[in-house]
This record gives structure tokens, sequence and C-alpha cells, in this order.
């Protein structure tokens, strides 16, 4: 076995390795968001190869019953217990970082597959209407109401892009930091695709149909001279000098849509789930499906269509001819 190391020094080890293979940011941060965790359970930040079975239960039985979080965001929720999706996330997080430690020679065995999983449920998926995305590009176009004057409200310089960006999501179901990522060189309006950059750093290709093209050209058209192919499609602030989009930005753009429009939980992922859920009810395929979402297994697809399956059931319980007709 190697030198022995520190446990906090373990984890800047792997963040380290995962930046070199290329993960996302984001996948970083989430490792750097469960190490923090662990470090906190472990003050005396013992040696890698010290830590136990034992004591990693113990870890997981603290966030279950102990932990508070207090997530950020425009609407502060105060301090909250762990999702058991999100302790579910740390042991996976832990599991890459014991893998590490074994093939690196630090730890001799991957001590946190012998700890049973968390069984979180399956969240609800929930999907947009026709008539909430009317309503939400609606609120694109014109403020909400003053107050004292409940019949004015003024326009948005930033409707084009707000609609753009609504239309995007629901007709390609991207990710949302794959959308603060589309550069004018990745899109292709007479192909009607976008190459966009994945998790993982692998790059697909997706589509979009005759509508949304046409809110992208109205988009893109004004800026197409100034633009060079690296310059990023959406961003904030001033038209001449625009900060970059992210993904918390993005999140807290839906979020004020929603609430002038009326509808509530607007977030990007629900955007996912409404295309890929019509995507199945207008008789997609599942591979392709798989494909466009840029998923590496068909575990999430799979969930998509047996929604969709019961969404059919339920169709035919309520317009069956038999049934209506009492034959």
């Amino acid at each position: 076995m190697k030198k022995s190391i520190t446990l906090t020094q373990a984890c800047d080890g792997l963040v380290r390795y995962k930046n070199a293979t290329g993960m996302s940011p984001n996948t970083i941060r989430n490792y750097r968001t469960t190490f923090a965790k662990l470090q906190a359970f472990f003050p005396a930040d013992p040696a890698f190869e010290a830590v136990t079975r034992d004591q990693l239960i113990d870890f997981f039985t603290w966030l279950r019953d102990e932990y508070l979080s207090e997530p950020d965001g425009a609407a502060p929720r105060g301090q909250i217990k762990l999702s058991p999706k999100t302790i579910l996330n740390v042991h996976t997080d832990l599991s890459g970082l014991w893998t590490w430690g074994v093939a690196e020679g630090f730890v001799p065995a991957n001590i946190v597959r012998t700890i049973a999983l968390p069984d979180p449920k399956e969240p609800v998926v929930v999907t947009l209407t026709k008539e909430e995305i009317d309503a939400l590009l609606g609120a694109c176009d014109r403020s909400k109401t003053w107050k004292n004057r409940q019949v004015t409200a003024n326009e948005r310089p930033t409707a084009d892009r707000d609609r753009a960006i609504i239309l995007l999501l629901l007709d390609t179901g991207l990710r949302a930091s794959e959308l603060c990522g589309i550069k004018f060189g990745d899109i292709n309006l007479t192909a009607n695709s976008i190459k966009v950059l994945g998790k993982g750093q692998k790059e697909r290709l997706v589509y979009f149909g005759k509508r949304t093209a046409k809110a992208l050209w109205k988009l893109l058209t004004p800026r197409l001279k100034a633009s060079k192919p690296a310059d990023l499609v959406f961003g904030v602030g001033e038209a001449d000098d625009p900060r970059p989009l992210t993904r918390d930005v993005l999140r807290r753009l839906l979020v004020r849509i929603g609430e002038r429009a009326g509808v509530a939980n607007v977030y990007p992922h629900r955007f996912r789930h409404t295309f890929a859920i019509t995507y199945l009810r207008n008789d997609g395929d599942l591979f392709t499906l798989q494909d466009l979402l840029g998923h590496s297994d068909m575990a999430m697809v799979k969930r998509y269509a047996r929604i969709a399956q019961t969404d059919c059931a339920k169709a035919h319980q309520k317009a069956s001819p038999v049934d209506n007709w009492r034959l």
C-alpha cells in the first residue's frame, strides 16, 4: 500500500483526478459538497485507510437523522433534512472515493459498497400542460400589472430571449447546464439542430421544430454580425456586455416567469420531463429518446415509458367506445 494520506487529502485527490478526466464543473461541485459533509463528520481528519465501515454507517445515520442543510435560492426555506435521494447521491460519491483509493493503493477495499444503498422513493414526475406553456409564453412578453393600475403592464426587453429559452427547453429536453452552454457555432438553423456538450463531456445532437427555429432566428439574427462561433447564445444583463446565463440564474428566471403566469413549480427539469413524456405519447421510440436526452442507460427512459403507458391506459378508460356507449 502507498504512503498514508488523510481523509481530506483523499477527497482532494479524487477531485483533482475527476478534473483531469474532464468531469463537468457541476459534477465536481457535487463531489465537493459531499466531501464537505464527510469532513464535518470527521473533524479530526483521520487517515484515509483508518476510516472503518462502522464509522461510515454512523455517518449515514447522522446524515439521515441529524444533518440539516440550508438550500440557496430566491425563496430561502430555512434548514431542512436531506432527502433520501440526496443521501443516495452521497453514497455514490463516497463509493467513487473509495474506488479511487483502491485503484491508487491507499486503501485495501471499497468498504462503502458493503453498506446498503438508501432506498429513496421515485419522485413524482410532474409535466407541464399546453395551457401552462401558453401562459408561460404570454408572461415572457409583458411584466406584472402595476399594483395601482391593474390593466397596465410593461413590455419586457428580454421577451425574445425568454420565449426562445422556454421553447428550446420544451422542444429538446435539454438540461439546464446544457442550455446555458450553447454557443453560436453550436446551432444549425438549416438542419434545426444543436450540438450539445452533456454530462461527461459527451457531445450529442438535439433537434427542434419550426416554431422553435423561428424563435431562435428572431433572437439570433440581430446579433449574427457581431458574434463569434464561441460566443454564448444566452446571457443576462446589458445587451452590449452580457454575463453568461448560469443554471441558478436560469432557475430564478423561470420561477419569476411562472409567478407572472400563475404557474407553480416552474423549473428547468420540468420541461425535460414534459419533452420526454410528450415524445413518447406521440409514438417516439425509447432508444432515440435515450440519445436525445443524453442518458447513459435506459433506467430513466423506461420510467418515462411507464408514465406514458399509464396515461394511455387512463385515456382509454375515459374514452372507451364500448363503455361510453354502454354496449
